[in-house]
């Protein structure tokens, strides 16, 4: 490893560290993971005992290859996202989303502060990380960082994960043409459902792995 990743690592360890502190004093169950596979295992340890397990359609969760690592393990995968899907086929996996046993995903911005900021175009996987799953882990990598306010967390969401999302997605949006959020009126607008959770909420087992990796978008 040379000196300039190794410098790297250290500080975003840092300030992964930072993110945990804050988590657990707002009663979140945060988790340090030095790296990806520490993630998976915890993923894989803590989904154990779960019948269902739901997908928020999360690229951190699959880039961590969590759904190929699941397969054939007796479990019922919950994923709207899958090939082949009709729209309301797709609707009634989100609606079983809600009150699965456990629900992972990730999340588009984590301050320092400890605090999990969400932009959503349907709201399932917001909505189920309020309440519903038995348990919900969220996977947060380095990236997804925010040393700043609140505000800082949303120009994150609207800068770096919004554009490339609505291209991920196929949606006709100018984002996904330009790159830019021009705060829109697209029928096809993914930016609609804003979520701020500062707190862990009272009745959902919530936690948080914060791991030293670039994940997701």
């Amino acid at each position: 490893m040379s000196l300039t990743r190794e410098l790297v690592d250290w500080t975003s360890q840092k300030k992964c560290e930072k993110a945990v502190e804050s988590l657990n004093r707002n009663g979140f169950a945060g988790i340090f993971c030095h790296n990806r596979q520490e993630a998976c295992d915890y993923i894989l340890k803590e989904a154990e005992g779960a019948v269902t397990i739901g997908f928020g359609g999360s690229m951190s969760v699959a880039d961590l290859g969590i759904p190929e690592a699941m397969q054939g393990l007796g479990k019922e995968l919950l994923i709207h996202g899958a090939p082949g899907l009709a729209l309301e086929e797709r609707r009634e996996i989100m609606r079983r989303q809600l009150t699965c046993d456990l629900l992972l995903c990730g999340t588009n911005a984590l301050t320092l502060s400890g605090a999990l900021v969400n932009i959503d175009a349907t709201g399932n996987r917001v909505g189920s990380m309020l309440f519903g799953p038995k348990k919900v882990i969220v996977v947060a990598g380095r990236n997804k960082l925010v040393d700043g306010t609140i505000d800082d967390a949303l120009k994150r969401v609207k800068d770096l994960a919004s554009p490339p999302n609505a291209k991920r997605l196929n949606f006709k949006t100018p984002c996904a043409i330009t790159g830019f959020c021009v705060d829109c009126n697209s029928p096809e607008r993914i930016c609609r459902i804003t979520t701020i959770i500062d707190r862990k909420p009272r009745a959902t087992d919530l936690h948080v792995l914060v791991v030293n990796e670039d994940l997701g978008l």
